[in-house]
């Protein structure tokens, strides 16, 4: 049994559990490597789970 403030978590609907991405920019760095800017979900703040309750405001956001 749960206790009563536990709160519960759902995956995020936006990132579909990658709430952390590394995103290549096409430019090149000095040793060959590619530049990447690291990017994580707005909605979920780069957890990959929002309560319950927030699951319809974050489908309002998104929209």
């Amino acid at each position: 049994m749960m206790p009563e403030n536990a709160t519960r978590t759902r995956s995020c609907p936006d990132c579909d559990d990658f709430p952390a991405v590394a995103i290549t920019t096409g430019q090149l760095l000095a040793d060959g490597t590619r530049e990447t800017v690291n990017v994580s979900c707005r909605t979920c703040h780069g957890t990959g789970t929002v309560p319950v309750r927030s699951r319809a405001a974050a489908r309002e956001v998104a929209a």
